[in-house]
């Protein structure tokens, strides 16, 4: 089965991995650097999380329908870009509501979403790979 081809089943559990992995990570983080409650922040983390599961699924059946028609390989640089677009794209959903949230400017929280991007772009990418190559031992065993 060629990535392209993966099933919902899939798709849904690749995501759902990807965010309770960083939930777990970056709301006590951010908690401690922002100063803010670990229930603001789990509370905020978790609906940005929520929102990229959604995200997340259609950005990467996009991806692969692109690999299917371009026919590239998942190259390292193939994988920055593709974190590089994924965080880009959630960026511009999320900081509407971060600012609700934490009531702060959306200028204030731009630079707290620049923030969560500098931990997801590599967490992302380390990710995505990792999950690329467990799937691949997998596959290749089955």
């Amino acid at each position: 089965m060629h990535i392209h081809d993966r099933p919902l089943s899939e798709r849904v559990f690749h995501a759902l991995a990807f965010e309770i992995l960083a939930i777990g990570i970056s709301a006590p983080l951010a908690a401690w650097i922002t100063g803010r409650s670990v229930f603001d922040m789990g509370v905020l983390t978790a609906v940005i999380a929520t929102i990229a599961v959604a995200w997340n699924m259609l950005y990467n059946w996009l991806f692969d329908r692109l690999q299917a028609r371009i026919g590239f390989d998942r190259t390292y640089g193939i994988r920055v870009a593709h974190a590089f677009g994924f965080e880009g794209g959630l960026i511009l959903i999320a900081i509407p509501f971060v600012a609700w949230w934490l009531d702060i400017s959306v200028w204030q929280a731009l630079l707290l979403d620049i923030g969560f991007v500098l931990f997801y772009l590599p967490y992302g990418f380390l990710f995505n790979l990792g999950y690329d190559k467990i799937r691949q031992n997998l596959i290749t065993t089955d």
